[in-house]
């Protein structure tokens, strides 16, 4: 099988880079192509891949000098993969690869169009180890919820970019690329957790997005965190942090970003039943009851901590309250 690893590179440590690429050229499975998408300047990139990946051709930079931010990154990436490609995986550009994680991974694309091991979860500075990543095997809607689906943990189906092409846009932190490869994974082939540690992912205040498990907030701090993004995504993108502003930009956060998402798969795929349920369920006509359902039923997987369960409900009563007015904010380049 021959496949494509999208690394996402944005001012990296030379150090952590090194090592990285290292991991990534010395992996038992050999067939594949490494696109490394850069985000604005190319001088550590370009130095970096010339000491590690000297006459290997199979790593190759993409990069047009514009600062994209992280989620169109990848996008621009993972749109520079070649047609005949049969499977994909994505890296960071600081985590380090064990030498059988493609080998482990890739034979349970015979039946799943994603698959996700586990990590260890490694600090930097120091390689102190806090534990381990805890993914689960979760349904479709849940997925939609909670995403198990970490990118730099997983690979997945070439043919799923047909539709995971172009990324929904919308200005908020919560847009994530693993997130929405996994909806469309889960909706059009299944995805598979795999109980093997297969890489360490480091944990550090560089990261744009850490582990979620060692986020342990209480209901009231993770209310305030919600607001305070709210808040701080109202002056961004609404251009003000009036009630209204903030109220708009607490349901995109949350509920609105997974209505996005639903209604993008439908729109792409308007006969698959799943992506027609999940819209039922996430779409603009979801319904209440429904939604505490879904969360009570994810909650008693541990999945979810109450807390975010408490900021969910918010954030749909929170599109209740514009309901007739939401104006999906775009995402910025």
């Amino acid at each position: 099988m021959v496949g494509v690893i999208v690394l996402a590179a944005y001012r990296p440590s030379r150090e952590l880079f090194t090592r990285q690429l290292a991991s990534i050229r010395d992996q038992t499975v050999t067939d594949w192509e490494c696109i490394i998408s850069v985000d604005g300047e190319l001088e550590t990139v370009e130095e970096v891949v010339a000491e590690v990946a000297a006459g290997d051709e199979r790593f190759r930079i993409v990069a047009d000098g514009r600062r994209l931010g992280f989620y169109l990154n990848f996008e621009r990436g993972l749109a520079a993969v070649p047609a005949e490609t049969e499977w994909v995986a994505l890296s960071d550009q600081d985590d380090f690869w064990y030498p059988d994680k493609l080998e482990k991974l890739l034979p349970y694309l015979s039946d799943s169009a994603i698959v996700s091991g586990q990590a260890r979860l490694v600090s930097h500075p120091g390689d102190e180890v806090l534990g381990f990543t805890d993914r689960r095997q979760l349904d479709p809607a849940s997925t939609m919820i909670v995403n198990q689906f970490t990118g730099s943990l997983c690979l997945f189906r070439r043919d799923l970019l047909t539709t995971a092409l172009p990324f929904p846009r919308l200005s908020s932190h919560t847009v994530a690329h693993d997130h929405w490869l996994a909806v469309v994974g889960m909706a059009q082939g299944g995805g598979r957790i795999v109980d093997e540690v297969v890489q360490d992912y480091v944990q550090h205040s560089a990261n744009v997005f850490g582990d979620p498990s060692r986020l342990r907030l209480g209901p009231i701090a993770t209310l305030r965190r919600a607001w305070g993004n709210a808040v701080t995504f109202a002056v961004r993108y609404e251009g003000a942090a009036s009630p209204s502003a903030m109220t708009r930009m607490l349901f995109w956060i949350y509920v609105g970003w997974r209505q996005l998402m639903a209604q993008t798969l439908l729109e792409r795929d308007p006969r698959a039943a799943r992506a027609i349920e999940l819209d039922r369920l996430f779409g603009s006509g979801r319904r209440l009851p429904v939604t505490l359902g879904m969360l009570r039923r994810v909650r008693r997987t541990r999945a979810v901590p109450t807390p975010f369960v408490i900021a969910y409900v918010a954030s749909w009563a929170a599109g209740w309250l514009i309901r007739g007015r939401r104006r999906t904010p775009t995402v910025a380049r």
